[in-house]
């Protein structure tokens, strides 16, 4: 069970994101974050051991990229155990959201976090980027898988010829985004403010370009 301390902190991080869940969205992402609390016990799925550390780190982390996720089918690669993939499932039930990751006891959890807060519009695959055969998405994010070169190069044949690369990253990408691709190019830059977090946060945007 989780507190009502470590709930009114998800909730006052979610007001200031201007996302109000209905009452089953907050039930899955309490149920979310204990399930991880639980498993990371064992399993060691992240680094971040606390519960009110997990609140700003996974969930309104991956909750701050909610207004630039249009969809409708998303790929989150290197998904760990599901960050941000899952908390965008929950929060936008209309998308499409699969979870890529090699690792086996990450996608493990996956599973069974789909299968306890009953998401239907979630499918975790346990594979390498670059191995995978799929549909193309119309976006494909990621949290903390590579460089940025790394990124789109081994998703883009994932990646829908009109679609975007949404990539979550720290203040110094800066020299990533210089060895880019050259059909590759920055969109947009937004800045992520992560309630109770004071580590500076942005979204890069990527699209693919004709060369000329």
């Amino acid at each position: 069970m989780i507190d009502a301390g470590i709930a009114a902190r998800l909730d006052e991080g979610l007001q200031r994101l201007h996302i109000t869940p209905d009452d089953t969205q907050r039930e899955q992402l309490l149920g979310l974050l204990s399930l991880l609390h639980k498993w990371n016990r064992a399993y060691n799925l992240t680094a971040v051991r606390s519960l009110e550390d997990m609140v700003p780190r996974h969930l309104l982390d991956s909750a701050a990229v909610l207004p630039f996720v249009s969809g409708p089918r998303l790929l989150d690669v290197g998904a760990g155990p599901g960050f941000p993939g899952l908390v965008l499932a929950i929060l936008a039930p209309r998308l499409q959201v699969s979870l890529l990751d090699s690792n086996g006891k990450k996608v493990r959890f996956q599973r069974q976090a789909v299968l306890e807060l009953e998401l239907d519009n979630v499918t975790p695959i346990q594979a390498r980027v670059e191995a995978l055969e799929a549909q193309p998405f119309d976006q494909v994010i990621s949290r903390a898988f590579a460089s940025l070169d790394d990124f789109v190069t081994l998703s883009d044949h994932l990646l829908a010829p009109a679609g975007q690369w949404l990539a979550m990253k720290g203040p110094g990408a800066d020299d990533e985004l210089a060895g880019l691709p050259s059909n590759v190019i920055l969109r947009r830059r937004h800045a992520l403010q992560v309630p109770f977090e004071s580590a500076q946060r942005q979204l890069l945007v990527l699209e693919r370009h004709a060369l000329t």
